[in-house]
């Protein structure tokens, strides 16, 4: 079967251009196009989207809670393996958003706003949904519920620092307390809607991540710092390497909801979206690089094979900036949450009006997006170690978006 990136491959060796090939492979249908438009209509308020807005709702998308891991990832890869496997991610997942920008509108009067927009058109009505749409949801639904639990265990973590004389709640009040803002944010209608969030959101991550490594920079290295790898059993071992290449998968997500950002932003045949997009995840890619890098590197640094796997939690002092920076995390993960979100509640709402007649407005989005955060809230108040999953779920969910798109480029000319 030939996929989306063979017709890149095709696109680069003929030199022909790459609807040629999606309208051999599915015949184009006027209707489709024809309601795109219509969806899309100059002056459309969900269109009006600026450069800048693609940048920080892609470092909310990418830059979380997993950057704290980078360097714990360090002590099981080492310092010339976890080095290279962060620049090639880097590199990868770079050259993976630049080839989703370009298919947003490969099609001439079509825009596929979402990734299962794209594998339909691509693979067919049935089997693109099938192909595309799991793996989507298994990143954003399980980055939702990670963030659950994150936000809970750094608001208890801010608590503990900041009113060291309060009485202590369970972990899981926090995380219900943390979830209960998004019953309230998730009714804010699209991604622009949520523009504010977001911004708050990508400066806060940008604070926590210098914060991280400044303060392991400050704090030196341990006494007795080594960088050995730990002793234990060949397999133990092997799990905990396959474990930290998840870790840094899930540090680089933020694909997942490439095609649905760059819907926001207008589109004239002088101006297409994919340049403006680009501009925009290229300032987000560098924030990328001005977080990630110090961070694993710095804390590795600083504390070896013993550092914890949140380097904020290895540093104690002093307890005003450590506070700051949960606090900054948990209006991090807050942003993060409903960019993630935001497909899935298109998704579910289109669902609930096709299959179940339902009529749209304000009852719909209160019935279907409250149902959502209940049922992450739940996932998260019930498995709260469900954050150790992060290596499973970059594995499973993140590599597929994240990196095979672009690890595959180079090789499917040998398969056509």
């Amino acid at each position: 079967m030939v996929t989306m990136t063979q017709l890149l491959t095709f696109r680069r060796y003929l030199n022909l251009p790459i609807q040629y090939f999606l309208q051999k492979m599915v015949p184009t249908s006027p209707l489709k196009e024809v309601q795109s438009i219509g969806k899309w209509a100059e002056g459309d308020p969900t269109r009006r989207a600026k450069w800048w807005y693609s940048t920080f709702h892609t470092v909310t998308a990418m830059i979380g809670a997993g950057v704290l891991s980078l360097p714990y990832a360090m002590a099981y890869l080492g310092w010339g393996p976890g080095t290279m496997v962060l620049v090639l991610s880097w590199c990868m997942t770079l050259n993976t958003m630049w080839q989703m920008i370009q298919l947003h509108e490969c099609v001439p009067g079509t825009r596929f706003d979402r990734y299962i927009d794209l594998g339909r058109y691509a693979f067919g009505p049935k089997l693109g949904g099938w192909v595309v749409l799991p793996q989507q949801l298994i990143v954003q639904v399980g980055c939702d519920i990670v963030y659950m639990v994150t936000g809970g265990k750094c608001l208890k973590k801010f608590m503990e620092i900041a009113c060291t004389s309060c009485t202590q709640l369970r972990q899981s009040y926090w995380i219900l307390i943390f979830g209960g803002t998004h019953f309230f944010l998730s009714q804010l209608p699209n991604f622009n809607s949520v523009a504010a969030v977001s911004l708050a959101a990508a400066v806060m991550s940008l604070s926590y991540s210098t914060i991280a490594w400044a303060g392991s920079l400050s704090h030196g290295q341990i006494n007795g710092v080594s960088y050995e790898y730990k002793s234990t059993s060949p397999i133990d071992f092997m799990f905990r390497v396959f474990n930290a290449l998840g870790q840094i998968s899930f540090a680089f997500a933020g694909h997942a909801v490439a095609l649905e950002i760059q819907a926001t932003i207008p589109s004239t045949p002088e101006r297409p979206s994919k340049i403006p997009m680009w501009k925009g995840a290229l300032g987000a890619y560098f924030i990328n690089a001005i977080c990630y890098f110090p961070v694993a590197m710095i804390g590795y640094w600083a504390f070896g094979q013993d550092v914890d796997d949140n380097v904020l939690m290895e540093l104690k002092k002093p307890a005003w900036l450590i506070a700051s920076a949960n606090l900054m995390v948990v209006v991090h993960v807050i942003g993060s949450y409903q960019v993630y979100a935001m497909p899935v509640f298109d998704l579910l709402e289109n669902m609930m009006i096709k299959r179940l007649n339902f009529p749209p407005g304000i009852a719909l989005r209160l019935i279907s997006r409250s149902t959502y955060v209940a049922f992450t809230l739940f996932i998260g108040v019930t498995f709260p170690f469900f954050g150790d999953l992060l290596g499973f779920f970059g594995g499973f969910g993140f590599a597929p978006t994240s990196y095979f798109v672009s690890n595959t480029h180079t090789h499917t000319h040998t398969h056509i």
